[in-house]
């Protein structure tokens, strides 16, 4: 099976090597739990260590304010959005059309993209239900209805690109629309855990289809390179 590698350390070992190319990964969590940074240094090391070009979509924070969480990393954006390897987009909200979610598909297959980061799910889907359902009253079942046809329209892009889906969830949850867990082929899961110790965070792969993956709770730790996964014995 051909695989995607991640490069996040400690990470890749828990899914067999890295994941499934061409599928859909659920990234949830809670707000703090540091899914953005994860979303960031997948594209980065795609970009940089891999050659794969990647798209980071985001519907909640500005195109700077991302470029300067990565740069705390030394994650240079900047400079792979010169080299034509990434791009990040900002889309408002406010400025969320019925053709949003068409449009990333056709500009994922039309620039060979391999990594792509939609952030967040919730926003895209709260903000443009009709653009599946022709429905014009947003319901719950409309945005199911916008889930269901999305996610499984990402697959078809050409390129087989392997899309990172962030839900921002509360506690309980593995998703705010509690249906995207079930159509998506992996659910990577991150909770804060204020106990005490020498982390806060733990990651959990709850599912990934087609790969045999850990099932443990592991430590995550932020460091000055990025995250790092722990072993249970660290």
């Amino acid at each position: 099976m051909d695989k995607v590698v991640t490069g996040i350390k400690g990470f890749d070992a828990l899914v067999g090597g890295g994941f499934p190319r061409g599928k859909i990964i659920l990234l949830s969590g809670t707000p703090g739990t540091c899914k953005t940074i994860f979303a960031l240094q997948f594209l980065h090391n795609g970009a940089v260590k891999f050659n794969e070009k990647g798209i980071y979509i985001s519907f909640e924070e500005k195109v700077q304010s991302l470029k300067n969480q990565a740069l705390q990393f030394g994650w240079d954006f900047d400079r792979l959005e010169k080299d034509g390897k990434v791009k990040i987009i900002s889309i408002p909200a406010k400025s969320i059309k019925e053709a949003t979610a068409e449009e990333i598909i056709k500009m994922a297959s039309s620039k060979n993209i391999k990594r792509l980061v939609i952030d967040s799910l919730s926003a895209l889907s709260i903000n443009s239900p009709t653009t599946y359902s022709k429905v014009t009253e947003l319901t719950e079942i409309s945005i199911k209805r916008f889930m269901y046809r999305f996610i499984n329209d990402l697959r078809d892009i050409k390129s087989e690109a392997t899309s990172l889906l962030i839900s921002q969830t509360t506690d309980g949850q593995l998703s705010r629309d509690t249906v995207s867990e079930f159509i998506s082929d992996g659910i990577v899961h991150i909770n804060y855990d204020a106990l005490g110790g020498d982390y806060s965070r733990s990651l959990t792969i709850r599912k990934m289809r087609e790969v045999k993956h850990d099932e443990d709770i592991h430590s995550l730790e932020i460091t000055n390179k990025g995250i790092v996964i722990h072993k249970l014995k660290d």
